[in-house]
């Protein structure tokens, strides 16, 4: 089914880089497109410039917000020196009847004000069409950093992959491609199968501290304390620790420099590795969810 892109009103509220390719994705396909909180760029010649969330808002149909959603006070994320939107249920009510809101993760209040505005609130982080191509971007970043942070190859290295949701399955993909010996941990018993028959070497959290020490680098993608200082002792102190898993993440730090093991806190990758092929990921989930509604 199509949808007429060119009578679409679309809001890009605060964000990143990622969102300043879905003002260019829009602009592109016609749409009369409103910009508030992001850098204005030379990009977005044809696309309307607004002070404020009202004045953006009014009359809109489709808002496009940030993957990282906003906070519990309404504030919606947006890059450092940049101020960031608040959105207030009477800018809610401005918004076109029938309007969508897209973003990353909401919060209850924003929920529950958009409900009392009539407001389709479409929260996308963690739906798996977004979240597997998101994995893409995340799983090459956390290898560039290892790349970077190790003084050996990958190739031949042993890589400790913790968890095997989406991004965990790309990752250990990946190195399972560059000539990695990959080993994966995870808790269920399905995941320890497939694990073993895409060719990785399955190991069950509980007996995670057995094989650690023969890691060179471990990237962690499980929210959740896994790299304890019981588990971290166990360790090379020249293995490198890449952890995933949204702050404070899934590693004991402190515990981490105490032992001389390199580990650092890298959620949010795709925003800074690959802006543009994360940003066209968020505008066509909108334009996906779009036709399926139209």
């Amino acid at each position: 089914m199509q949808v007429d892109i060119n009578s679409m009103v679309v809001v890009v509220v605060g964000g990143d880089s990622r969102q300043a390719e879905v003002v260019r994705r829009f602009l592109a396909l016609g749409a009369e497109v409103r910009v508030c909180g992001l850098p204005w760029s030379e990009d977005f010649r044809g696309a309307v410039r607004c002070e404020t969330v009202e004045e953006a808002f009014r009359g809109a149909g489709v808002v496009v917000g940030p993957v990282l959603g906003a906070d519990a006070g309404g504030f919606v994320h947006a890059q450092p020196g940049i101020d960031r939107p608040e959105v207030r249920e009477e800018d809610l009510r401005v918004l076109k009847l029938g309007a969508r809101f897209f973003i990353g993760l909401g919060t209850p209040s924003l929920r529950e004000m958009a409900a009392r505005a009539g407001v389709a609130l479409v929260e996308y982080r963690e739906g798996d069409d977004f979240a597997i191509l998101n994995s893409i971007p995340s799983a090459e970043g956390a290898i560039q950093m290892a790349m970077e942070m190790l003084p050996i190859t990958l190739h031949g290295s042993s890589a400790f992959v913790l968890g095997f949701g989406r991004t965990g399955q790309t990752l250990a993909g990946m190195l399972r491609g560059i000539g990695a010996h990959v080993t994966v941990a995870a808790r269920k018993t399905r995941d320890l199968a497939r694990i073993y028959a895409e060719g990785h070497h399955p190991v069950e959290f509980g007996e995670l501290r057995r094989e650690l020490g023969k890691a060179d680098v471990v990237f962690n993608t499980a929210p959740a304390l896994v790299l304890d200082r019981e588990a971290l002792s166990a360790m090379n102190r020249e293995a490198v620790i890449i952890d995933l898993a949204s702050a404070p993440g899934g590693t004991d730090f402190e515990a981490a420099r105490g032992l001389g093991i390199k580990a650092v806190l890298a959620p949010g990758l795709p925003g800074k590795v690959a802006p543009r092929t994360a940003g066209r990921y968020v505008a066509d989930l909108v334009i996906r969810y779009l036709k399926r509604q139209s």
